[in-house]
């Protein structure tokens, strides 16, 4: 067979059973186009490094900007699309503004990933 043919079946034969099984555990669309852009989230590199640099401890911008080599803009701009996406939260110290990750799931998230990659 050629590399770009597909294997077509010689009969079409629907397994019913199947096809309604399945279709039945899928779920709506507008959840599924959400969860498409949440993994969307984690194709850039620099949001992955503020979430693995948060995992070890809460942060301000200035001190995200000093370990991923970056400018503060840069951070920020990552930082308000990974709040966006409920990745990370915030809260206030005075003038100061420290981010941290959402909840465990983050951080299961990111180690099912590594896992995966790795293997």
């Amino acid at each position: 067979m050629a590399e770009n043919e597909v294997e077509k079946c010689e009969y079409i034969h629907i397994h019913e059973d199947i096809v309604n099984k399945v279709k039945v555990t899928l779920p709506e669309e507008e959840i599924l186009y959400d969860l498409a852009d949440f993994y969307k989230v984690f194709a850039d590199s620099t949001r992955i490094k503020i979430l693995y640099a948060l995992l070890q401890s809460e942060m301000c911008v200035c001190d995200l900007a000093q370990i991923l080599n970056a400018s503060q803009s840069a951070i920020s701009h990552q930082l308000r699309m990974l709040k966006q996406m409920k990745l990370v939260k915030f809260r206030r110290e005075g003038k100061a503004i420290f981010y941290s990750l959402s909840d465990d799931h983050i951080e299961t998230i990111l180690n099912q990933g590594f896992e995966h990659i790795s293997e």
